[in-house]
């Protein structure tokens, strides 16, 4: 399988592909075109999420007022319990994520 190739097409939504799952670990692919956390939505998940860019870029918010801008190749783990949003996502950004539980 080739994580970059074929890509969905672009669309209002993105797109989610479980890669992998198992007792307590996931891993999908996650496509974005532009798409963004809602205003004032916050992510809060009972796992920890390590997240690799592949392509693309993205700019994640933590709601203690940390911005992390990514690009190819940067990575991010997101501890469980950490509310954080997604502010921005370019074209064809893709991800892949990891969830595991709390460490």
């Amino acid at each position: 399988m080739n994580l970059l190739h074929p890509l969905p097409a672009a669309g209002a939504e993105e797109h989610f592909q479980t890669l992998l799952s198992r007792p307590g670990v996931r891993m999908e692919r996650i496509v974005s075109d532009g798409q963004a956390s809602p205003p004032g939505f916050w992510y809060e998940q009972a796992e920890d999420e390590w997240v690799l860019l592949l392509q693309g870029n993205a700019t994640l918010e933590y709601s203690d007022g940390i911005i992390y801008a990514l690009t190819s190749g940067d990575s991010l783990l997101i501890p469980a319990g950490l509310r954080h949003r997604v502010m921005h996502t370019g074209p064809r950004t893709v991800w892949l994520a990891l969830f595991v539980p709390a460490s």
